[in-house]
């Protein structure tokens, strides 16, 4: 009996054709991590800056005498010092980013604990989270916490690589110190970023190979000291409460909700086009932060929101790669929480603006308005960047390209 095979005659293996087949090879080439973080986080800033001006444009128009263009002139600035903190990251050396993990978390402490001393903290809408600055303008350490909390639980578990088969040495002392930057987060009644910070926590632990009892109990716990800060305060109870149902109280604690799914509902597949939102016109509070996406949502329609989903998700795959692909225990670490972060709080921010979450108030990373949240998520990109320069061949691909580029540029000069 002849036997099949599906090699040719000449004894190679045929080349597989067809869309997905060219997709594969593209995702094989050695920059393609790369350019992926690269391409959605330029997508995704652009069209920030896009909704924000159109979100922010009303406001702006009544609080900056008749300048339209005001807020976003700001965020603008911002994302000009977040492209080049995420510049300037990725050319410093892993081994210096390492030494440098420590003294960034202790700062980021210190400058969160300076929030609760008598006249320096600044509280809006509740929240004593924003640090002045001078020049009027204000911080808030609790977002460059993250980042730096992610760095030092991934320094901490790649010293401790040959250790992470034991649970302790995974819990002893991230736990603590993951805990206590939580509490002073809690502290400040900023229960939104405290529920990012519980989800790096319970992610990097996963991720170290935390047994899942361990992490049941942990997640148990966590719920239960939730469930203690909503019932300790009047107005948690009250936005808890009218999750259940927006429409039992439609003027107060439902009112920001039922806003939102009304412009979604408005915005239809199509949407009603760029800068045509009846919502931005005072009808939706937070419009051009907390609650940007449904300003998107109207104006773009349920084809815009997908694309700016499609954009998240290609990130958060994009991250997935990195921490899989790298041959180095510190970046492993470190790409997984970065792009646990980014995931849970669009996964937060999202489910709050849908009415699948209770309103708890936090931005969607790289669209919504604020200066600290955008420029550390654009830093916490260059991170990635430098991360996906470390999977094989990628460096010497992305020294190839570079050349390239110069010699062009100088025989054009000649």
């Amino acid at each position: 009996m002849a036997s099949t095979t599906d090699s040719t005659p000449s004894g190679r293996t045929p080349t597989r054709s067809g869309p997905l087949a060219r997709v594969r090879q593209h995702l094989d080439r050695p920059l393609a991590t790369y350019q992926l973080v690269l391409g959605s986080i330029s997508l995704l800033v652009g069209l920030g800056l896009i909704a924000v001006l159109s979100a922010s444009s009303v406001l702006s128009y009544y609080l900056y005498d008749g300048n339209s263009f005001a807020i976003v002139q700001r965020q603008a600035v911002f994302a000009v010092v977040g492209v080049v903190g995420a510049w300037l990251v990725t050319r410093v050396p892993i081994p210096v980013l390492r030494r440098l993990v420590l003294p960034a978390l202790v700062v980021s402490v210190l400058l969160m604990m300076a929030l609760f001393i008598p006249g320096v903290g600044i509280t809006i809408n509740g929240n004593r989270n924003w640090l002045p600055i001078g020049f009027g303008q204000s911080v808030q350490p609790s977002e460059f916490a993250k980042l730096a909390l992610i760095l030092w639980i991934a320094d901490l578990y790649a010293r401790r690589q040959h250790l992470m088969h034991r649970p302790r040495y995974i819990l002893m002392p991230m736990i603590l110190v993951g805990f206590a930057v939580a509490g002073l987060v809690v502290l400040q009644d900023d229960l939104g970023t405290a529920l990012v910070v519980f989800c790096i926590i319970l992610g990097m632990l996963w991720v170290a190979g935390l047994p899942v009892r361990y992490l049941g109990v942990l997640l148990a716990g966590l719920g239960v000291v939730c469930l203690y800060f909503v019932a300790t305060a009047p107005y948690r109870v009250a936005r808890m409460l009218n999750f259940l149902n927006p429409l039992s109280d439609p003027d107060r604690d439902g009112y920001q909700s039922i806003q939102a799914m009304m412009g979604f509902a408005r915005g239809g597949i199509a949407g009603v086009g760029l800068g045509k939102s009846r919502q931005k016109w005072g009808s939706l509070p937070e419009a051009h932060t907390d609650f940007i996406l449904a300003v998107i949502g109207e104006e773009l329609g349920l084809l815009g929101t997908l694309v700016v989903l499609g954009l998240f998700l290609t990130l958060v795959v994009a991250g997935v790669r990195i921490a899989l692909r790298t041959r180095q225990p510190f970046v492993r670490y470190a790409a997984a929480g970065i792009t646990i972060w980014f995931a849970s709080q669009t996964l937060i921010n999202i489910g709050m603006v849908l009415g699948l979450l209770p309103v708890i108030g936090i931005p969607l990373p790289f669209l919504s308005y604020g200066g600290s949240s955008l420029i550390v998520t654009l830093v916490a990109a260059g991170l990635l960047l430098s991360f996906a320069t470390t999977e094989p061949g990628a460096a010497a691909a992305l020294r190839a390209g570079r050349a390239r580029r110069r010699r062009r540029a100088a025989a054009r000069r000649r």
